[in-house]
């Protein structure tokens, strides 16, 4: 399995975006939610709220962690490596973190990336991004030569020492 972003494609995403948007646009938005929700119930059932998501998404997490392991496992078996489980994998480990940061908007990203309808739509984007290369194997067969390859085998020593 060869996982790629195609070189030909701009990116309208770039690391300052990123780090702009997580940093800065994402806790005001926090901030802005825990008001107003405060606001409307109090802060003691806000903080309450805020602990009871961080506890219902670690154990959704667990289960939907050993659900995937089990479908990586299966395709492994089938000799078809994982590509989506592991992509899936990934966005599994981004929704448990949000779900550990305080807030409603970190939240709501985080199970929607532990629900599996939301969690297959985050795949999907992100797989159309990718150039995902998938090598069917079989049992015995090496993915790093695949069919039509050479591979010459021999020993070196340097002679700069």
């Amino acid at each position: 399995m060869v996982l790629r972003v195609p070189p030909t494609q701009p990116s309208p995403v770039t690391p300052g975006r990123v780090l702009f948007l997580l940093f800065v646009v994402v806790p005001i938005i926090e901030i802005y939610v825990l008001i107003q929700v405060g606001g409307v119930i109090g802060a003691i059932p806000t903080i309450g709220l805020v602990v009871l998501t961080a506890v219902i998404g670690s154990v959704m997490l667990r289960q939907q962690g050993f659900a995937t392991l089990r479908k990586a496992q299966d395709s492994l078996d089938r000799g078809i490596p994982p590509a989506e489980a592991l992509i899936e994998g990934v966005f599994l480990i981004v929704g448990g973190a949000l779900l550990l940061t305080p807030g409603f908007f970190t939240d709501a990203v985080g199970f929607m990336c532990l629900l599996p309808a939301g969690r297959k739509w985050f795949v999907v984007q992100a797989m159309k991004r990718m150039d995902v290369v998938q090598v069917h194997l079989r049992r015995g067969q090496s993915e790093s030569s695949p069919a039509g390859t050479t591979t010459i085998e021999g020993e070196y020593r340097r002679e700069d020492d």
